[in-house]
């Protein structure tokens, strides 16, 4: 058989139930001790006043001189009731040394022995005690009435029980009334709070936010997308395995601002804007990023929830991929030169000018082979020498020579393992196209003149590969239009072109590739009046990483 259900099922139900219960009960044990204490110090009260008024009829001269008198109680019984009443006391006792009543706040009973206990007062001494007289049980005081040294009476006063009884009921009632109140405000702010945490917890149960913690735990580490959630102050509140990566965050991360993070300045931004970002392509040290963000909002913006996804592999197959379209496109293009070179060697032979077909035929294999030869014979990594190959076809396409410098020289397994061959082709490939890109433009009169200096006539790429000192260094200088000095700070920027949108971000693959192998990339004027960049990397362990303009 189940058992019903006691508590509620919510977690904010069941902390309102065990609160308004913790509530009642410290509110009850206060009224209890209240109650105990005020009735103790009532009775406290009581034999104060009892004895107070005991101790002045005792010393008062009136007394004795009453008590000379033939009639004592003709005097005393109207002052004791008046002092009676003025104190508010229940009775006042006075009775000669036997016992014998000379006041009573009932008449009938002067002259009758008193009921109670006199044999300490007769010695001397001032004692209380709870007896039952007359008027019921009475906290009481007895105090002896001296005259020249001699106990000549004595004088009691008191209190009933009762009278102090209606009094602490007095109090209870007060008291009562104010746990009353206490306990309604506590219960109020009881409910409040917990309405605000049914509110936030969704009317969950204890159980079921801890399995939700544990999921969300889990899937946190398990995800491979980074994951970041900042607060509305823009401090990071969680932060996942993969998003820790991705930005190379420590495990201090958690609290800090995003401006305190020291990421690139456009990835800040694009966590630090308010509105939404979809696919943003941002650049760290040495990784592509895709960053999505998306306000949380409840009434008021409360954070932000951002995901990251690493592009940088698929960056590189991207490069690659443009590299073998780019050479699939010069072998369509040298395949259908090749047979209209054919054509005409067949045509002059069809002719009966052999000796000028031979010529023709031997001329355009000797300037095809010549710069086959010199790549394959200063060349020895396979990877540079076919993306030099590939890129030739390219330039030569576009009517702009692209030629290797006489001092490169790379001899095969010259390039160490940790020196990946996709990191040098984003490298050279990248600096290759743009310089096409510039001495094609230039040579055509469309390029953007440079102040200071001239437009060439030829459009020539020079490309640089050669080993020196320990380090790889790859060269590759155009007779472009050059670059402004005003730019030359931002050419390395993700997004920067002259070239119009969905451009600039081959200079900036070029950084982060030199950063991630420990190298540098300077950027100054080449001997045709283009713009010229150079590339080292070192050929063991990583060096300092700077870019330098």
């Amino acid at each position: 058989m189940r058992l019903p259900r006691v508590l509620p099922r919510s977690l904010a139900g069941q902390l309102f139930v065990m609160q308004a219960l913790l509530v009642a009960a410290v509110v009850t044990g206060c009224a209890v001790f209240a109650y105990v204490s005020g009735r103790d110090q009532a009775e406290e009260t009581a034999k104060r006043q009892v004895r107070t008024a005991a101790l002045a009829m005792a010393e008062s001269p009136s007394v004795r001189e009453a008590i000379r008198a033939p009639d004592p109680s003709a005097a005393l019984q109207p002052y004791a009731e008046r002092v009676r009443a003025e104190t508010g006391i229940a009775f006042i006792t006075i009775m000669d040394p036997r016992g014998v009543r000379w006041t009573h706040p009932t008449p009938a009973e002067i002259g009758r022995p008193f009921i109670g206990h006199t044999d300490r007062a007769l010695l001397g001494e001032t004692f209380e005690e709870t007896y039952t007289g007359t008027l019921g049980p009475s906290i009481r005081v007895v105090t002896p009435v001296r005259d020249e040294g001699r106990v000549v009476g004595l004088v009691s006063a008191g209190i009933t029980v009762e009278r102090v009884s209606t009094q602490v009921r007095e109090q209870l009632g007060a008291l009562a009334l104010a746990a009353g109140a206490a306990l309604a405000l506590g219960a109020l702010g009881t409910y409040v709070i917990n309405a605000r945490l049914r509110r936030h917890t969704h009317g969950m149960n204890a159980r079921e936010l801890s399995r939700m913690h544990d999921y969300h735990a889990a899937t946190l580490h398990a995800v491979r997308e980074g994951l970041l959630m900042l607060d509305g102050r823009r401090r990071i509140a969680l932060v996942n395995d993969a998003a820790r990566e991705l930005l190379g965050l420590g495990p201090e991360a958690v609290g800090r601002r995003v401006d305190e993070l020291e990421l690139p300045a456009a990835l800040t931004g694009a966590l630090l804007a308010s509105g939404p970002r979809v696919d943003e392509v941002h650049l760290t040290a040495d990784r592509v990023i895709v960053v999505n963000t998306s306000p949380v909002v409840g009434g008021e913006q409360r954070g932000t929830v951002v995901t990251l996804r690493d592009h940088t592999e698929l960056q590189a197959l991207s490069g690659e991929l443009d590299s073998e379209r780019g050479f699939s496109q010069a072998l369509r293009s040298q395949a259908h030169e090749a047979a209209n070179r054919l054509h005409t060697v067949v045509s002059l032979i069809e002719l009966g000018r052999v000796e000028e077909a031979v010529e023709f035929a031997t001329a355009e294999l000797e300037l095809a082979q010549v710069l086959t030869d010199r790549v394959v014979g200063a060349v020895g990594e396979p990877v540079l020498a076919a993306l030099l190959l590939g890129k030739a076809a390219q330039a030569n396409e576009r009517g702009v020579e692209l030629v290797l410098a006489e001092d490169s020289l790379i001899d095969d397994g010259a390039l160490p393992e940790s020196l990946a061959a996709r990191d040098l082709v984003t490298v050279l490939g990248n600096l290759i196209d743009n310089a096409v890109d510039a001495a094609s433009e230039a040579a055509s009169g469309g390029g953007v003149a440079v102040p200071g200096q001239r437009t060439a006539t030829r459009a020539l790429v020079t490309v640089t590969a050669r080993t020196d000192g320990g380090e790889l260094l790859l060269r590759v200088a155009d007779t472009g239009a050059g670059i402004a000095p005003d730019d030359a700070d931002e050419v390395f920027r993700r997004g920067w072109t002259t070239r119009g949108t969905g451009r600039g971000l081959g200079l900036a693959l070029v950084r982060q590739a030199a950063y991630r192998n420990g190298g540098t990339v300077t950027l100054d004027r080449s001997e045709g009046g283009g713009a010229r960049f150079t590339v080292r990397l070192p050929l063991a362990g990583r060096a300092a990483r700077e870019v330098t303009a």
